[in-house]
């Protein structure tokens, strides 16, 4: 009787019948297979944008009550969640805290494969105790394959802590579904190399995180129309985008945004605020929190046409 495997069944683990022969294809021929796989996967992802509009909702709902954002993920997709969290702070001006992120194996996973850890439950169950999680957090599991146990074993310790779970997976059938309070699934099909997960599933899941996060910040006022107003001055090229940004709402010229940014403590909303109400900076702070840090409402202007003009000049 022949044995069969529990993974063998999973879509990510399908042999793709497009790439059969792709070990005989010339490098602009896998190019163009790969491409066509992409399009695949962008329209999988396009189908669940209902549901990942449901996440940045509960995403943001969290954040606006103090809650944090913790990833868990192994392999590729513990990665990816290592990534969303390390550009919270430089893009949006978190603090390190507010979103984390969990990789089965710990930092040195991050750089060099241990893929034996993914296996390990309690391991799962451990390592998010250790941040203490709370009934106002979201906890976001990511498993590309939907079984992965590290991850499963975080997410049962989440939920018995209280916390609301969104889990991303490219598995849409996926026995989760019953026991968290959102799936997203974007059904990718089989890689072009089987099995190959840091492919299109890795991408998918790229997207669908970016989304998440980029969205929720958006919806707790960390831009301007579509300028970066929390930037975290980190680099000479921050600097440059900062004042580049006050130029472009102030109309000031650069030298003179940098001068506005100094008086501001280098705090783009304050500076802001502080050139279009007269303000001085401790007035423009408690402006903003007036009005939940939205630079929109804490001035009382749109930006867009100010933008739509330098657009033409460009």
């Amino acid at each position: 009787m022949p044995v069969r495997s529990k993974w063998q069944s999973l879509p990510t683990e399908q042999i793709n019948p497009a790439t059969l022969a792709i070990d005989k294809l010339a490098p602009a021929d896998i190019v163009e297979g790969m491409l066509n796989e992409d399009r695949k996967m962008l329209d999988a992802v396009r189908r669940e944008k209902e549901r990942i509009s449901v996440g940045i909702e509960i995403i943001t709902q969290a954040l606006r009550k103090n809650g944090r954002v913790i990833f868990v993920g192994a392999g590729t997709s513990g990665r990816l969640g290592v990534l969303e969290s390390a550009e919270m702070p430089p893009t949006f001006g978190t603090s390190p805290d507010l979103v984390q992120a969990i990789m089965a194996g710990g930092r040195g996973a991050i750089l060099r494969a241990r893929e034996g850890v993914e296996d390990n439950y309690e391991e799962g169950a451990r390592s998010i105790n250790r941040l203490r999680p709370t009934k106002r957090d979201i906890v976001i599991g990511v498993s590309a394959s939907g079984m992965t146990q590290f991850v499963r074993g975080a997410l049962t310790r989440a939920r018995r802590a209280g916390s609301k779970i969104i889990f991303v997976t490219c598995d849409p059938r996926t026995e989760l579904q019953t026991f968290v309070d959102l799936t997203i699934a974007p059904a990718v099909g089989p890689e072009v190399i089987a099995g190959s997960t840091r492919l299109k599933a890795g991408t998918a899941t790229k997207m669908v995180l970016n989304m998440l996060t980029t969205a929720a910040m958006i919806r707790i006022g960390k831009t301007y129309g579509n300028l970066m107003v929390d930037v975290q001055m980190g680099s000479e090229k921050l600097k440059d985008r900062a004042r580049r940004i006050i130029t472009i709402v102030t109309g000031l010229e650069y030298e003179d945004a940098d001068k506005l940014l100094r008086r501001a403590h280098w705090n783009v909303k304050a500076a802001i605020v502080m050139q279009k109400s007269g303000a001085g900076y401790q007035k423009a702070l408690a402006r903003l929190r007036h009005a939940h840090d939205f630079v929109r409402d804490a001035i009382g202007e749109d930006v867009e046409e100010r933008l739509k003009e330098l657009l033409k000049v460009g």
